[in-house]
């Protein structure tokens, strides 16, 4: 079984002896910033579609699994849910290379959130970014709506005219205008809320000088990840760029290209794959 949980969404895939695949889905359980109980709840849901069907090894690419206690509670709570199972907890970018057929590279995420991740071909890690919607995670969906409503608030306060990106915001958000829009941002609560209205800085950023900014902010804070990586391991890639905003933003991903020397290459499996072939190695050891 592969598991991958992620900020906005959570896949687990799983294949047996005679290779059919067997595939869910369901809401996000970022182990480092929901609680413990939501986590479990979430994580029951998309695993009870299996029934009785009990995996010989699992790997499990979490969002928040570089935070040691966040790791070790999602481990307990797999241990829990699939007795006698080869388990394994892994940051969720590390299923990137793994889907991508890479045992060394980069991998660059941007989704809800983003972060770099690299290793080598003799196992040497670094990570750059990941931090979480409230501290970092620059170039992200939810850093992009931050950013998008900083710059709509500047224009109210400064008299000027909200512009297609303020206007479009606003509708986003269901609000008739700037006040009510910071109100209805405030009371969402989970960072896949706010990376959700991340649409209508793409949307505007051909007639809005402010968008355009954004997006091109994000794709330098976005490369600058990968270069960090990069430079902490003195190795040059191939870097599989992957996540929901950065694969489906095409202006995005071509402004990220532009900044890096490095080969790229886009992630074509989903990340939930890397955790099945992740867990086919527990097997052979």
């Amino acid at each position: 079984m592969g598991l991958d949980i992620g900020g906005s969404a959570s896949r687990a895939r799983l294949r047996g002896d005679g290779h059919d695949v067997i595939d869910v889905e369901g809401p996000g359980a970022n182990v480092a910033t929901l609680e413990s109980g939501l986590v479990d709840e979430r994580l029951s849901s998309l695993l009870s579609p299996f029934g009785a069907m009990h995996p010989e090894a699992c790997c499990a690419g979490a969002a928040g699994a570089e935070v040691p206690a966040a790791r070790r509670r999602l481990e307990a709570l797999l241990e829990r849910m699939l007795p006698g199972c080869r388990l394994s907890v892994v940051h969720d970018a590390r299923l990137v290379l793994a889907a991508a057929g890479l045992d060394a590279g980069i991998a660059l995420v941007a989704g809800t959130g983003s972060v770099a991740y690299g290793r080598t071909p003799d196992g040497r890690e670094a990570q750059r970014g990941g931090w979480g919607w409230m501290i970092g995670d620059d170039g992200s969906g939810a850093w992009i709506t931050r950013e998008a409503a900083r710059e709509v608030m500047r224009r109210v306060d400064s008299g000027a005219q909200l512009g297609a990106l303020g206007e479009a915001l606003l509708r986003a958000c269901g609000v008739a205008d700037a006040r009510q829009m910071i109100a209805a941002l405030h009371a969402m609560r989970e960072p896949m809320q706010w990376a959700a209205l991340a649409l209508a800085v793409f949307e505007t950023a051909s007639t809005d000088g402010g968008a355009a900014d954004i997006v091109e902010r994000a794709a330098a804070s976005l490369s600058q990840l990968a270069r960090e990586v990069e430079h902490a391991l003195g190795d040059d890639g191939p870097v599989a760029l992957a996540g929901g905003l950065l694969l489906n933003q095409p202006n995005l991903e071509f402004a990220v290209r532009e900044r890096l020397a490095m080969r790229c290459i886009r992630l074509e499996e989903p990340p939930v794959e890397g955790a099945l072939r992740l867990a086919a190695g527990l097997l052979r050891r």
